[in-house]
């Protein structure tokens, strides 16, 4: 074989490595694009406690619609009175509820083991201390479904790892501890949603 024509197997073996690797790339098996993730799949035990909590998002965008827009430059005043109004009409339309409602039975149960393997598995007391750091005293919030969570308490931090075990909500909802409790937070309303006692592992 001539130099010559080995030089144009030589360019040809090239240009089809170079074609390979377009394709693998393409199809996202050399670290560029990546496959879509699969959307974790609801527990049994959370698929009530779900449809609720998505049940209550759509009340507070019907609700929260009716109210008047604020604008950008809106003073303090201004947001406080919205989201008072906001939290009336979300504690009219939810006359009847009570503790549990959002929180399911087997909700509760299943949370509460959930936070009690975490806990168990990392660094329990380096958690606590993380969420008592501006938890409040739970006798300084009155803990009841509908009430207004107090302008004067901080709300707990919630650590990522903490986030991330718990079952994702919509933006109208957020978890916080209030002492050992887990509350669901209507945050635009300033509003307790739903609680679990004693949901904190010792």
């Amino acid at each position: 074989m001539s130099v010559l024509t080995r030089l144009k197997w030589h360019a040809v073996f090239a240009l089809l490595c170079m074609l390979a690797s377009v394709i693998v790339w393409a199809n996202g098996e050399g670290g560029g694009a990546q496959a879509p993730s699969t959307p974790r799949e609801t527990p049994p035990e959370l698929v009530e406690f779900k449809k609720r909590v998505d049940a209550f998002a759509a009340l507070h965008k019907k609700l929260e619609a009716t109210l008047p827009k604020l604008s950008k430059e809106a003073t303090p005043e201004q947001i406080d009175k919205n989201q008072r109004a906001l939290a009336m009409l979300v504690s009219q339309n939810r006359a009847g509820a009570s503790q549990g409602d959002v929180f399911t039975a087997p909700g509760q149960l299943y949370i509460r083991a959930l936070l009690k393997r975490l806990f168990a598995n990392l660094d329990k007391r380096k958690l606590r201390e993380s969420i008592q750091d501006e938890n409040p005293d739970p006798r300084s919030v009155k803990l009841a479904v509908n009430s207004r969570y107090p302008d004067a308490v901080p709300l707990a931090s919630m650590p990522p790892e903490v986030l991330q075990a718990l079952p994702p909500l919509p933006d109208e909802i957020e978890y916080r501890f209030v002492g050992d409790s887990l509350i669901l937070l209507d945050p635009h309303a300033h509003l307790v949603v739903d609680y679990i006692p004693g949901a904190l592992p010792k």
